[in-house]
């Protein structure tokens, strides 16, 4: 296994986010996103997530091999402590624990934020997400049948809830 070292996103890593996301975006379902969105929307995004969630990377032998960030559940005021959680890995990097330590240290920061409740959304089928997820500690609450429409057909997707923490911070 690589070493693996994970850090807060900089700016500048945002065409590398972008270049590791779009085969998600053009050959999966995985992300049902059409069209790959190009560093400057990524850069957008990293700067609306940090007002209050945070992003990690993954390097791995100084190049960019994952990422992952938490977003807002809901707009509701009651649902403030939940947190919906997602990670990508750059296609050379898959199977090398890098999905693993990200959301690791995402799920630790989430809580230390005050987040009680991670929830991850997984289109199906994606074995190796629902393994990682379940051997992290969620649990699959649910599922949207025929939710997304992409390539011409239906496709479900499996909901999984993660507690991070009993109540929020007083």
């Amino acid at each position: 296994m690589p070493e693996v070292n994970i850090r807060p996103v900089r700016g500048q890593d945002a065409p590398a986010l972008a270049a590791i996301y779009a085969p998600y975006v053009e050959q999966t379902a995985i992300s049902f996103e059409e069209i790959p969105p190009d560093a400057l929307e990524f850069e957008r995004r990293i700067d609306k997530s940090l007002a209050r969630w945070q992003w990690l990377v993954a390097e791995v032998d100084g190049e960019l091999a994952g990422y992952a960030y938490g977003s807002q559940h809901r707009e509701r005021p009651a649902y403030r402590w939940s947190v919906e959680v997602s990670a990508y890995v750059a296609s050379g990097h898959h199977r090398q624990g890098i999905g693993r330590a990200l959301y690791e240290a995402r799920l630790a920061d989430l809580a230390e934020r005050g987040f009680c409740n991670a929830f991850a959304g997984i289109t199906l089928p994606n074995e190796a997400s629902v393994s990682l997820h379940t051997r992290l500690g969620f649990t699959q609450i649910g599922v949207f049948q025929a939710i997304g429409w992409k390539f011409g057909r239906w496709h479900d997707v499996a909901w999984f809830q993660r507690r991070l923490r009993e109540s929020p911070p007083r």
